[in-house]
């Protein structure tokens, strides 16, 4: 039975962790929701009494994923019967792959195209609808259980939409292929139309684990639950968000009501909550606690709660200084103050304000790193065969990454069984010698890739040209890499192609994170930077909860500072729609707070 020591968990924690049942868990920031869940999963999984059980935690990320199954390993507890993984992951694996000869979408079988084809079919298919001119921007959509719903606001431009999206629905079905949308929908027919699926699930599912719940889309919800309410309260929830931090709503993001979730599930279910914040000063909380929709309770409880927090707000600096601005910030928490430049986070609502501004900033402070989403170089698809086997080749051998590494090798091997590729000579550790002792002299980082995998595999006596899948990932892998790197190149990332900035997509942030809000959700800085905080920007003029998702939006920007928090709304910035001058967003000008004159 998997034990803990009496100070690593506080009450509130503790009480959720050990309650026998199921748990809707609402957590405020920073109150150590991903230790909870991560020792909730150790204790579950602990207490299985049959191998054929499983613990299933569904995470909003791939990293949240990783993240928790390595604290899992650290704490010593066998993650032999724990699946984790993304919502999408989990429909693929359990519901589309072994079921999906039930369905007649599927039956011929089906391959997931990535972000990168997804655009480029799109693209082709928006062509000719200039008037009304319509992006592949435009054509955002989500499932719910009826059909699908444009993200698109803009009333005008739905009949090319739904046009363009009828095509490109035919398109799929008639080269067998589906997106991460269509994963959801597929999943959720299958279910519903043959409930024997749910009541097999719940048989193997001991407890159910939904992370980022606020995220979760309706339709998601729908799955889960059928698989629950299958199970007869035999298969246990354990579900936890903080509804203030929905800022996923107009891509289908749902902050379900615990009595809702509880009607659907049809179980018993208790409301438990985690109020102490360990992460941010109690100056940060008092702050970003104005912006609290929920109403939910937040208590400081850092080490640090006394910090004297320096919180400012700028509505004076025009676009033209906001460079300099944002230099004279950053330099005054590193060099003033003691910031270390990892724990320095510049934000923006959308990549369009952030793109030329990173390329400046990099160019005037050369003496430090930056780090950010924004700056991978090759296509981020986790679900594509070469993207994971490039976490192996682009990481170093070492007893910290051994155990990792380790795993990384046995998902590689499984991806290849399923391929159709004989893997009954490799072990993970074998597998992995061959990786280690590959060496390549190239300084390109796509080059490098290329050099690796063909060696590995010439190595291994495997041609994965031969088997389709393989090939259709390295396909992909590689173009969309490509684009990726020639967009950041012209707009003015000169380094971003060689294999040292390729190594960095694996490490541990270094240096000053350039990233968007939604970016940064689940991060925590000792200093935040936000800036174009515009009316109709934040909140975007589309979005169809308007100030309650501004509200949501400067309550997650508040919320990943420790110590320092800086709000910039520059002037002179245009709407490409009015001409006119952006203004403040209109709940961050409304609020009182005695801010600080940073020197």
């Amino acid at each position: 039975m998997f034990e803990w020591d009496k100070d690593d968990l506080n009450p509130e924690q503790e009480a959720a962790i050990l309650e026998p049942g199921s748990v809707f868990l609402i957590a405020c920031p920073g109150s150590g929701k991903t230790r909870t869940l991560t020792y909730k999963i150790a204790y579950e999984l602990s207490r299985l009494e049959s191998n054929k059980q499983f613990v299933v935690a569904i995470t909003y990320t791939h990293r949240a994923a990783d993240e928790i199954h390595e604290r899992i390993e650290d704490l010593g507890v066998d993650t032999s019967r724990l699946w984790i993984g993304t919502i999408h992951s989990f429909c693929l694996e359990w519901i589309l792959k072994p079921y999906g000869i039930y369905h007649e979408a599927l039956d011929r079988g089906f391959r997931v195209i990535d972000q990168h084809e997804r655009e480029k079919l799109l693209e082709a298919l928006c062509k000719p609808y200039q008037k009304p001119k319509i992006t592949v921007w435009d054509c955002d959509f989500y499932f719910t259980e009826a059909g699908y719903v444009l993200s698109c606001q803009q009333d005008w431009k739905h009949a090319g939409l739904h046009a363009i999206l009828g095509q490109y629905f035919e398109v799929l079905q008639e080269s067998r292929q589906i997106d991460f949308e269509f994963i959801l929908y597929y999943a959720y027919q299958l279910i519903a139309r043959r409930p024997a699926i749910s009541t097999l699930l719940a048989q193997l599912f001991s407890f159910v684990l939904v992370d980022e719940y606020q995220d979760t889309k309706r339709i998601q919800y729908s799955i889960i639950t059928a698989i629950l309410k299958a199970g007869h309260g035999a298969t246990k929830a354990f579900i936890v968000g903080d509804p203030n931090q929905a800022i996923y709503q107009s891509l289908g993001g749902y902050p379900i009501a615990f009595e809702d979730f509880k009607a659907m599930a049809g179980i018993d279910i208790e409301e438990l909550q985690l109020s102490r914040n360990y992460r941010s000063s109690e100056r940060i909380i008092n702050y970003f606690g104005n912006y609290n929709v929920h109403a939910t309770l937040i208590e400081a409880a850092s080490s640090e709660k006394a910090y004297p927090s320096l919180i400012s707000f700028n509505d004076a600096v025009n676009k033209a200084g906001l460079e300099a601005e944002l230099i004279r910030l950053i330099r005054f928490n590193i060099e003033t103050v003691g910031i270390a430049p990892h724990e320095v986070c510049v934000l923006a609502p959308q990549w369009m304000h952030l793109a030329s501004m990173t390329r400046r900033l990099v160019a005037s402070m050369p003496e430090y790193p930056f780090d950010g989403p924004g700056m991978v170089p090759f296509a981020r698809d986790p679900d594509n065969f070469w993207y994971r086997l490039s976490k192996i080749t682009l990481t170093q051998a070492s007893p910290g990454m051994y155990v990792r590494r380790l795993r990384w090798a046995g998902e590689i091997l499984n991806d290849l069984e399923a391929a159709g590729v004989s893997v009954s000579k490799l072990t993970r550790k074998s597998f992995l010698r061959e990786c280690n002792a590959i060496k390549i002299d190239e300084e390109d980082g796509l080059n490098y890739l290329r050099a690796f995998f063909e060696t590995l595999f010439a190595n291994l006596a495997i041609d994965f040209r031969l088997f389709t899948l393989l090939r259709e990932h390295h396909d992909a892998f590689f173009e969309s890499s490509q684009v990726r790197i020639e967009k950041l190149k012209k707009e003015g990332t000169e380094i971003i192609g060689d294999i040292a900035t390729f190594r960095k997509v694996f490490q541990s942030r270094s240096g000053i994170t350039i990233s968007t809000i939604h970016g940064i959700k689940g991060a925590e800085f000792d200093t935040v930077i936000a800036y174009a905080l515009l009316e109709n920007v934040l909140p975007n003029r589309n979005d169809p909860n308007g100030q309650e998702s501004a509200m949501k939006l400067l309550y997650v920007i508040g919320s990943r500072a420790r110590k320092n928090l800086h709000l910039i709304s520059e002037r002179e910035r245009i709407d490409g729609y009015t001409r006119d001058e952006y203004q403040t967003t209109l709940k961050l000008a409304a609020c009182n707070f005695k801010y600080n004159q940073i020197p």
